[in-house]
């Protein structure tokens, strides 16, 4: 998978599993699927209602925490730092 290089020096990918319109039921397996095949980054939101799914397949998905990417975005209400913070 390509990935690109962030300031820091770690390599990202490029490409993500996104869990846009996947239903909570279905999310934490999707998830762990989409990890055992290859993928390294997630991408959810607030607005999906489903991140606990995605934490959830995180923690037993047996891949190191370090190693995986979660992409997220929060609601407009929620912005700012101080707040962002405490909403995720």
């Amino acid at each position: 998978m390509e990935t690109v290089k962030l300031r820091n020096g770690v390599e990202m990918p490029q490409l993500g599993y996104g869990v846009y319109q996947v239903s909570p039921s279905e999310c934490e397996r999707c998830v762990r699927d989409a990890i055992s095949v290859g993928y390294r980054m997630i991408d959810t939101a607030q607005a999906y209602f489903n991140e606990q799914n995605v934490g959830n397949a995180i923690r037993s998905c047996g891949v190191p925490r370090n190693e995986l990417f979660i992409v997220t975005k929060v609601w407009i209400s929620n912005a700012g730092y101080e707040r962002a913070k405490a909403s995720i």
